[in-house]
C-alpha cells in the first residue's frame, strides 16, 4: 500500500506545518508529545499513544522528566522512543546554560539555575559547584569541588577559598543539588554558608547566593534571606 493513501502520512504533515507556522503554543500538549513521537516511530499514528503517555504519567512535563525504564513500560515504547524523549530533555536544559555562557553573566538565582540544570540537576548523587565571578557578574570559570552520595556532601570552606583566590574571583555562587527533589536547606547547608560568606568576606571575597537545584526547581539563600 502506498503510505500516501494512509491517513497519518497527511497528518503528520499537517501537525509539522501547524508547529513550523505557529510554534508549539498553537499545539495542544498531546499534539506536541505526538509530534515528538514522529521522529522515532515511523510509519505509525502516534496520536493515541501521545495521549495514553500523557493520562498515565499526569502531564507531558511529567512525560519528559519520567525515567527511561517508567517510559518502557508502556506498550509502543521502546528504549530508542525512551531515551530520544531524554535527549530532548537534557538538550533544552544543555541550550539554556549554553545561551547563557554565551552571553557570559549570570546575575540572577534564575539564570544559576538554567545555567546548572544541565549539570547537575538529574545527577543522583550530590554534586558541589563554585562559579567564580569578575566585576560584571560574569563567568571566570564553573567548577565541581564535591561530589558526595546520594544525600550527603560537605562544603569545605577552605578549598572555596582556595579556589576563589586561584581564579581572581571577585564575588562566587555556590551550587550543590538535591536528589532526592527537596528544596528546603538543610541546617548544615545553612551553617555552612555562613562559615562561607565569613570566610570568604575576611579575604574581600563576596558570596552572591547559594543555589540548591532538583531536576524542576531551585531554592536561592539569597531570596530567602539566609545570607
Amino acid at each position: 500500500m502506498n503510505n500516501t493513501n494512509l491517513h497519518y502520512v497527511g497528518h503528520r504533515r499537517r501537525l509539522k506545518d501547524k508547529f513550523y507556522l505557529n510554534g508549539l503554543h498553537a499545539l495542544a500538549d498531546y499534539e506536541v508529545l505526538e509530534l515528538i513521537l514522529t521522529y522515532v516511530i515511523i510509519r505509525k499514528d502516534v496520536k493515541v499513544l501521545a495521549k495514553e503517555l500523557i493520562s498515565n504519567f499526569g502531564s507531558l512535563k511529567q512525560v519528559v522528566d519520567a525515567n527511561v525504564e517508567d517510559l518502557k513500560k508502556i506498550k509502543g515504547i521502546s528504549e530508542n522512543v525512551a531515551i530520544f524523549i531524554l535527549f530532548l530533555k537534557k538538550f533544552a536544559s544543555l541550550y539554556c546554560s549554553l545561551d547563557i555562557k554565551e552571553k557570559n553573566v549570570l546575575d540572577s538565582p534564575q539564570k544559576v539555575y538554567s545555567y546548572l540544570m544541565s549539570t547537575i540537576g538529574t545527577e543522583q548523587v550530590e554534586k558541589i559547584y563554585i562559579l567564580n565571578l569578575n566585576s560584571k557578574n560574569e563567568i571566570l570559570s564553573c567548577l565541581e569541588i564535591e561530589s558526595g552520595t546520594v544525600n550527603k556532601t560537605y562544603l569545605n570552606t577552605r578549598k572555596i577559598a582556595e579556589i576563589a583566590l586561584k581564579h581572581n574571583a571577585v564575588s562566587v555562587i555556590i551550587a550543590h543539588n538535591h536528589p532526592s527533589g527537596i528544596l528546603a536547606p538543610s541546617k548544615n547547608d545553612i551553617d555552612s554558608t555562613c562559615s562561607i560568606k565569613r570566610s570568604l568576606g575576611i579575604i574581600d571575597i563576596f558570596l552572591v547566593d547559594h543555589i540548591i537545584v532538583t531536576n524542576n526547581k531551585y531554592f536561592s539563600f539569597k531570596e530567602h534571606n539566609l545570607l
